[in-house]
């Protein structure tokens, strides 16, 4: 299942989401053109290596930057055309909302911290790993657990394969995502690799579904802005409730 769009229209311009997207991109293709052993020692240098990180440990001599530095750098590398194209088509189509509902600047903490929770928690359950963690799927991992949260009715045109016959329908957003997500815990818990990190993307979903909600709450008491509503199925995710307090804005 591969998402094309959602029907939520934007309020706002996905500043963030086109940079971030820009960034990975002009990153993958310095990776590209460097030689074969360069960009080896490059996605050893700025990926997040699980044991470098458990032991906290200058062992890897060709490392580049601080070994915690690395569960950042590593969100901008990819390990291949698929691999970038396919994280930023799901950026591109789950990330504006988010960092419409959010706001710019809260959308930048939100992408890093569930990027920062999804590396984590693979290097907690891969401690002893020598193989470098790249990818932004983690972070935008968290995106689509922040969309299930606030957009569940949305609707998903989503491509669907048959063999190689593609079909293309609407699919609602809690369908998709649910599915997604247990597709990652499946591949988790099974131990399937593959060369894919699929508890980051169990970490990283699962802290989307949590901090959306804080960071959310605290942009619509700070500035008393309602997310407005987005066709006929989407959800408007919080809405003001008169209360004894004076009239907070309280999640449905």
């Amino acid at each position: 299942m591969i998402p094309i769009r959602d029907e939520n229209p934007t309020l706002t311009y996905p500043l963030v989401t086109v940079f971030l997207i820009a960034v990975n991109v002009v990153v993958f293709l310095y990776e590209a053109i460097l030689p074969p052993q360069q960009a080896w020692l490059f996605v050893h240098r700025f990926g997040a290596i699980p044991l470098a990180v458990t032991h906290f440990t200058g062992r890897f001599p060709y490392r580049g930057v601080p070994v915690a530095l690395t569960l950042v750098t590593s969100m901008f590398l990819h390990g291949g055309l698929l691999h970038v194209a396919g994280n930023m088509l799901f950026l591109w189509v789950f990330g504006n909302n988010i960092e419409d509902a959010l706001g710019h600047m809260r959308f930048v903490f939100f992408y890093l911290a569930c990027g920062l929770a999804a590396a984590l928690f693979h290097i907690a359950i891969n401690p002893g790993s020598q193989i470098p963690m790249v990818g932004a799927s983690g972070a935008i991992a968290g995106i689509m657990g922040g969309y299930l949260v606030l957009y569940p009715r949305a609707q998903v045109l989503t491509m669907i394969l048959i063999i190689f016959y593609p079909l293309f329908v609407w699919v609602p957003a809690v369908f998709f995502l649910i599915f997604w997500f247990l597709l990652q815990f499946l591949n988790a818990s099974s131990g399937a690799s593959g060369n894919v990190a699929w508890a980051a993307h169990v970490g990283g979903f699962l802290v989307g579904i949590f901090l959306v909600r804080i960071l959310l709450r605290r942009r619509v008491k700070r500035t008393g802005w309602v997310p407005p509503g987005r066709g006929r199925s989407a959800y408007r995710p919080f809405i003001h409730r008169p209360s004894r307090d004076g009239g907070v804005f309280r999640p449905r």
